[in-house]
């Protein structure tokens, strides 16, 4: 751990008001949630099909009973608990610090920490609709149901509110987010390789001061940055004082 470096990323923040926080996946490792790109993520594990294959927009609909036996069993962790990260965020919103939250994760951690700007680019879980009547269902609803959910009103089959591949991102949330970015005077960006587009490329409209980039990994993007911290993002939070 560079304290040198943590006391830099504490001075940035106690100078602003302005804070914009992206993350991925890597936010919620820590919370014991796999991340699909690393060693031990999604990616390496063996299936009858690639996951990405898996949860794919063609795949729910020509697969669905395959769909839903691998994202109950990987991707529905509803006993995670938020962690470092998420609930010194949370802190930092309710010191008037951070403007909001930009996630990549589906996992709704970031509001179970208290957070309650959180925009969430590809969807959550926590969120489920009848595809026939729209219908709301929670999680619990999803991870109970035997094989394929259906809707008790109509019999049609309940989709979690995730964007899978082959499925664009939600035009509205894309717009306010690239509007928090632009106008912010410091971005975070934590626990995330900055791969998966477009997502990623709305570091682009970031003009502010300070860019920070914390993962444990690099990202490409440390010709840009104002500071670099290589180490999991909980650590570095848990380190940090509002």
């Amino acid at each position: 751990m560079d304290l040198e470096k943590i006391a830099e990323l504490q001075n940035i923040i106690d100078g602003s008001d302005n804070i914009v926080f992206f993350g991925g996946a890597g936010v919620s490792t820590e919370s014991g949630i796999p991340d699909f790109r690393s060693q031990d993520g999604l990616y390496h594990m063996k299936y009858k099909f690639p996951p990405e294959t898996i949860i794919s927009h063609s795949f729910f609909l020509h697969n669905p009973d395959e769909f839903y036996r691998f994202y109950k069993d990987k991707m529905l962790a509803l006993d995670a608990e938020p962690n470092a990260a998420h609930l010194k965020l949370a802190e930092l919103e309710k010191a008037g610090k951070v403007r909001a939250v930009v996630t990549q994760n589906i996992d709704g951690l970031h509001q179970k920490a208290g957070s309650q700007k959180v925009l969430e680019l590809h969807g959550s879980v926590l969120r489920n609709y009848c595809t026939r009547c729209g219908e709301f269902y929670d999680a619990e609803y999803v991870k109970n149901a035997e094989g394929i959910p259906k809707c008790q009103k109509c019999g049609g089959t309940v989709k979690p509110d995730v964007v899978l591949y082959e499925e664009s991102l939600d035009n509205d949330v894309i717009s306010e987010a690239v509007d928090y970015i632009s106008k912010a005077d410091v971005l975070i960006i934590g626990g995330t390789s900055l791969v998966v587009y477009p997502a990623a490329g709305l570091i682009n409209y970031f003009n502010g001061r300070n860019l920070v980039l914390i993962n444990k990994s690099s990202t490409g993007r440390e010709d840009r940055a104002s500071l670099v911290i290589t180490d999991a993002i909980g650590e570095v939070f848990k380190r940090i004082h509002v």
